[in-house]
């Protein structure tokens, strides 16, 4: 990836990966605060916005990986917005569908560069962040779609609906392992892929972070022994 620029006076790179980040925390430290003025639905579909042009920047640095994202990534856009003309259950299942697509493709491609770098910078632990938000993101997409093939695949306590929102919730709060309940599993796939994001979610961090300190300690040891 793009090397990017530092901040003045610091030695911090800030790279690609800092737009896509600022757009994931947008959707979940500062939408919910602007519920109370601007409409939810309208909310959303700014911020998944964002978050999809963030994505397509963050995996272009070849051109390949852009045009890959970037086709993968219009459908959904165009799905996003077009629910304000006509909303069909179909639709919105392309829409998921294409979600866990880009989803996992920038997964895919975000991963392959932590593990090709030999540095651990400022840049580099921002995409290991963004993957894994990504990673809650694109589980919330596979829940979503398997509750339109097989309604009642989930039971949802008070406060929540089949929709986005509590997906979203129901998957971070699953990768996290907090389980607090209000979200249940009820069918079999529906347990499996609740288990499955859950042991994905805790190796992720394993792997990850043994990988990030192994390398900065290689890379302390480089620096003392020049």
């Amino acid at each position: 990836m793009a090397k990017g620029w530092r901040i003045p006076f610091t030695q911090v790179r800030l790279g690609r990966f800092l737009f896509l980040l600022i757009s994931i925390l947008l959707l979940f430290a500062v939408r919910p605060f602007l519920e109370g003025h601007i409409r939810i639905g309208l909310l959303l579909e700014i911020f998944f916005s964002f978050i999809l042009f963030s994505g397509i920047y963050a995996v272009s640095q070849k051109k390949y990986y852009f045009i890959i994202a970037l086709f993968i990534a219009i459908p959904p856009f165009v799905l996003l917005w077009s629910r304000h003309l006509l909303e069909s259950p179909s639709l919105i299942l392309v829409k998921d569908s294409f979600m866990i697509l880009f989803f996992g493709y920038t997964v895919v491609i975000i991963f392959s560069h932590i593990f090709r770098e030999r540095e651990v910078t400022a840049d580099l632990i921002m995409g290991a962040v963004c993957v894994y938000f990504f990673l809650g993101l694109m589980w919330s997409s596979v829940f979503s779609v398997l509750e339109s093939i097989q309604p009642g695949s989930f039971q949802f306590g008070h406060g929540h609906a089949g929709d986005v929102l509590s997906f979203t919730y129901y998957s971070f709060v699953t990768q996290t392992t907090l389980g607090y309940g209000d979200i249940t599993p009820i069918t079999a796939p529906a347990r499996s892929f609740s288990l499955l994001e859950a042991v994905i979610g805790q190796l992720y961090l394993a792997v990850l972070i043994a990988r990030l300190v192994g390398v900065h300690i290689a890379q302390s040891f480089e620096k003392q022994s020049r």
